[in-house]
């Protein structure tokens, strides 16, 4: 379907054009920048972050780290559609009808693999997709995560129980179709609303994580862990954290909003305490399991929420990192770091907007350092690291 399925280049090329016929046909537009040359997408982001933070002064900013245009998304969330006999895996168009997007060209080409051996799984299964507009049917979407080794992680998001024992019945022949197939689960969302996953997850395989080998560390992933999008460019963030925090080697390292780890365990050094904070008690649990099996005693992860553990905490770390989601750290956060006397804090942010606006509320923790890693091609997304000082 796509002009080029390669996988990922040894080096992305500035000047290349990704060219998609989902996109030229007006079936998916989710890739806002699609046919945009990739060294303008790239300058472009770098230039919002830097009007971001436009109003401190003499930071030093890096050069941009840039992502291989396509084949970099290590996770498909795909909306199950049409009917049992022949199921879409993609999207939804404007009236609520399956939009069949399997050789999306930014997903790994280990997902392209696996698509169709879950469609005939569908087909075995008789698990039927639901349809929005008539609220009926059962599989909602099909989530699907690939590892720098290979390995899968699949997630079936139903509707209600009914077909829980034709899946388990049938898992084996799924299992023999994709024998990198490592863990698998069932998701109940039970609501008609555009939710994409419910509270309750049922484990169908014997392994229940599933290995996320980045740089030196070996992170473990579990069905509702979350995971940076794409994996190359998730192992030069945390190359470029661990590099600034070496600088100083402080003694102790807050991660808040830590995940599953990985910021922490990159930080992890002998003598040093490094502490993360997460409010999903499964990664937590995934993220101590990983500490201990790389023997990183001065590991440890509590399931907290990252602003209520800064309050209540009396003696602040020498540095503190913060990764948080698309609303930033927020006011009280930033006024506590402000006042807390850590000099200094690695700021990771997936909205340069959100990032200026924390800025502003601790003015004596100056960013010196500044880097845009593209996380999103294709998307007018992008991750940002910045490196904060006290002045």
């Amino acid at each position: 379907m796509l002009a080029d399925h390669a996988a990922h280049p040894a080096a992305p090329r500035l000047d290349a054009l990704m060219q998609c016929d989902y996109f030229d046909a007006g079936l998916c537009r989710s890739c806002t920048l699609m046919g945009v040359p990739y060294g303008e997408q790239l300058a472009a982001k770098e230039a919002h972050c830097r009007e971001q933070l436009a109003a401190h002064e003499g930071i030093t900013w890096l050069p941009a780290v840039a992502s291989a245009e396509r084949g970099f998304r290590n996770k498909a969330k795909m909306v199950v559609g049409g009917t049992v006999d022949a199921p879409t895996l993609g999207i939804l168009d404007a009236a609520g009808h399956g939009v069949d997007l399997q050789r999306c060209g930014v997903c790994d080409p280990g997902l392209h693999a696996a698509f169709p051996a879950l469609v005939d799984f569908i087909r075995l299964a008789r698990i039927q997709p639901y349809d929005v507009p008539a609220r009926r049917g059962e599989l909602k979407h099909l989530l699907v995560t690939i590892s720098p080794d290979g390995e899968l992680m699949v997630r079936f998001v139903l509707r209600s129980q009914e077909s829980l024992s034709r899946i388990r019945k049938h898992l084996a022949t799924l299992l023999a179709a994709l024998p990198n197939l490592v863990v698998a689960s069932v998701n109940l969302q039970p609501e008609h609303k555009a939710v994409l996953e419910g509270a309750d997850e049922i484990v169908l395989t014997e392994r229940q994580t599933m290995r996320m080998r980045v740089n030196d560390v070996e992170l473990g992933l579990r069905s509702r862990s979350f995971f940076q999008t794409n994996t190359p460019i998730a192992a030069a963030l945390y190359a470029q954290a661990r590099e600034w925090v070496a600088e100083t080697a402080p003694a102790s390292v807050w991660d808040l909003y830590c995940g599953v780890g990985g910021f922490a365990l990159h930080l992890a050094a002998p003598g040093r305490e490094v502490v993360g904070i997460e409010t999903s008690a499964e990664a937590v649990r995934t993220a101590e399991r990983s500490a201990a099996e790389a023997g990183l005693p001065g590991t440890r992860f509590l399931a907290d929420d990252a602003t209520a553990f800064a309050l209540a905490s009396t003696v602040p770390p020498e540095l503190v990192l913060v990764n948080p989601p698309r609303r930033g750290i927020g006011t009280a956060l930033a006024e506590w770091l402000e006042r807390s006397g850590v000099e200094r804090v690695v700021y990771s942010s997936c909205n340069a907007v959100t990032l200026g606006r924390d800025l502003r509320s601790m003015p004596s923790l100056r960013p010196t350092r500044a880097r845009v890693l593209d996380m999103f091609p294709q998307t007018n997304h992008y991750e940002a690291i910045t490196l904060l000082e006290r002045a």
